[in-house]
Parts: structure tokens; C-alpha cells; sequence
């Protein structure tokens, strides 16, 4: 199958199945309700991510099929995407303690750390591969407030983790991921008639962690850092709001709208904005990658610092515009 007809059979299926994930969670009353801690003003269905998972899921068996030498890793990813996913299936249907949904996470990600190890990857390589699947799961669900933010994001990430990797395997299953997520963003963006919810948003970080996994494969050491700018919109907003949220004393681990998108959402009272400037952002940081990747200087690890300490300063701006933005909005009350 060519990769123009491979992309076709992804995106089918995503439309497909998020038109009957929607018609589902209507019938079973699975609706998010607008409230303190959401970012969304109506009452929208939750739990259409399942079609981009059981996507990706087929994705795994026909490479299995494909390139049978390569079942152990793509068992074992399958494996772990069946946990995650399933875990936040049923957390949509009714909500799980986060302990128990972190345990589970942490399973898979375990288990995805395995499959590289065995199926020939360094140790290193499957210690961070297996860490990364813990921290994207659970990120994509933090960061998956407003309408197209995760799924956008995992398109532009997609694409720079194919562009690093470069092989057949990483070729085809990112496709299939950015094909599935494609068909859905139309029901998702720019106005939301179905959420990803926990079932979408944790099987998009695992499968970007999948990802990354056979990008740090194919790498030397040295290009290991160039893997953070993709993340850096979502690692920055995820990792500084909740050490702030830590310091304060806070519970960190219940949801609420402190993210630097949520308050820029809440400012503007619109998504697509906030949206296209992540997106924006997060392109930036992938062609950037691709240049360093593609001449290779010296000092890229001190580049890719210097762009996250110009993200953590957009995140402070960000959050200072926010907080004059609430204070005026208090005193014109």
C-alpha cells in the first residue's frame, strides 16, 4: 500500500470513528459541562480521542504484518496503548482516583521501555523512552483544555519526530497518527462538537512517546536535546504551571484552569487564537530542530536553551498579561 492510499485509510477511519464516538456519548449522556474549572462555555460530548486510538492501534497490527522482525516493540506498544487507553475510557464513563490511573500509566510506559530494550535499543534509549511515556501521557491530558490544542500539537510533533527518526516504521505509524488526528480535528476545532477526552488525550501522548522512542533510536547522543523543542510549548505550560502550583502548596493533582493557555483562552474568551499561537510556536521550534539536526554545530545544546528560557519568559508573559487582564476586569465590574 502506497503512503498516499495509507493516510487515506487513516483519515477514514478517524472521521468514521469520531462520528460514531459522538453519536455514542450523546446516546450515554458522556457530556463535559462548562464550570469553574473548564475552559469551554457549553455542554459538549467527551471521549472521541477512541477513534484516533483504535486508528493507531490497527496502524501497530499492520506494521506488525508489515515488518514482522519488529513485533516485540509493536506488541509491546499496542500493549501499552490498550492500558492507557482503556484506562481513560472508563475514566470517561466514570471518574477513576488519579493514583490508580497513574499506576496503570505507569505500566505502560514501563512495558513500551521493554519492547525498545529488547527489541535491540540502548538501555538509555529505553529508560528515556519509558519516562517520556509517563510524562506525555499525562501532559496531553493536562494541556487538553481548549478546542484543537492537543490534536494540533500532535500533528506538529508528529511530523518533527518522522523527520528525526527517518525510518519506514516511525514513517508509516506517525502518518497513520497524523492522518487519524486530522480527520478529528475538524469535529474538534475551531468550535468543539466532541472532546478528546481522557481515552484520546492519554493514546496521543503514548503514541508521541512511541515516537520519540524510535527517534532517539536513530539519533547519536549529541541530538538527544533537538527531541525537547517539539515538546517545548507543552513541557513548558504543563512543567512551570505545575511547580508553581507545587510551591504554593496547592493539590496539583486536581484539574484547574492555571495553565498559560487556559488564562490566555479565559483573556480573549476565544480558542482558535490561543491555538494557532501554540501552533505557531511549536512550528517554529520544529524547523529550527530540523536546522540544527541538518547542519549539526556546535553549542546545540546551549540553542536549545536558550529557546526553552524564551518559552519560560513567553509562559511568564503570558501569565502576568492574564493576571492585569483579570484585575482590569475586576475593577471595571
Amino acid at each position: 500500500m502506497g503512503l498516499i492510499a495509507w493516510c487515506a485509510l487513516f483519515a477514514a477511519l478517524g472521521a468514521a470513528g469520531t462520528w460514531m464516538a459522538r453519536a455514542y456519548a450523546l446516546q450515554r449522556q458522556l457530556v463535559d459541562e462548562p464550570g469553574e474549572r473548564r475552559s469551554h462555555r457549553v455542554a459538549t460530548p467527551r471521549g472521541g480521542g477512541i477513534a484516533i486510538a483504535l486508528a493507531f492501534l490497527v496502524a501497530l497490527v499492520a506494521m506488525i504484518l508489515r515488518e514482522p522482525r519488529e513485533i516485540v516493540l509493536l506488541a509491546c506498544a499496542g500493549f501499552g496503548l490498550l492500558l492507557v487507553a482503556g484506562i481513560g475510557w472508563v475514566d470517561d464513563h466514570r471518574p477513576l482516583s488519579p493514583w490508580l490511573r497513574l499506576a496503570v500509566h505507569a505500566v505502560a510506559a514501563a512495558g513500551l521501555g521493554v519492547g525498545f530494550y529488547l527489541s535491540g535499543a540502548s538501555g538509555a534509549v529505553a529508560m528515556t523512552t519509558s519516562v517520556s511515556a509517563l510524562v506525555l501521557v499525562n501532559i496531553w491530558n493536562f494541556m487538553d483544555g481548549i478546542d484543537g490544542l492537543a490534536t494540533t500539537q500532535t500533528v506538529l510533533v508528529a511530523a518533527a519526530f518522522i523527520f528525526l527518526a527517518g525510518n519506514s516504521l516511525a514513517i508509516h505509524l506517525g502518518l497513520a497518527l497524523i492522518a487519524s488526528t486530522l480527520a478529528f480535528l475538524p469535529f474538534n476545532f475551531p468550535r468543539a462538537s466532541i472532546f478528546l477526552g481522557d481515552v484520546g488525550s492519554g493514546a496521543l501522548g503514548f503514541a508521541l512517546a512511541l515516537m520519540l522512542g524510535m527517534s532517539l533510536d536513530a539519533k547519536p547522543l549529541q541530538a538527544w536535546p533537538l527531541v525537547l523543542l517539539p515538546l517545548s510549548a507543552f513541557l513548558l505550560d504543563a512543567g512551570l504551571t505545575l511547580c508553581t502550583r507545587m510551591l504554593r502548596g496547592d493539590r496539583w493533582w486536581m484539574p484547574h484552569v492555571e495553565h498559560a493557555y487556559q488564562r490566555w483562552a479565559r483573556c480573549t474568551g476565544r480558542h482558535p487564537p490561543v491555538t494557532v499561537g501554540y501552533a505557531a510556536w511549536t512550528l517554529l521550534m520544529c524547523l529550527g530542530m530540523a536546522l540544527l539536526w541538518k547542519r549539526n554545530p556546535r553549542g546545540m545544546e546551549m540553542v536549545v536553551v536558550v529557546c526553552l528560557a524564551v518559552g519560560c519568559g513567553l509562559w511568564y508573559g503570558l501569565r502576568r498579561y492574564a493576571a492585569a487582564d483579570d484585575v482590569n476586569k475586576e475593577k471595571g465590574a
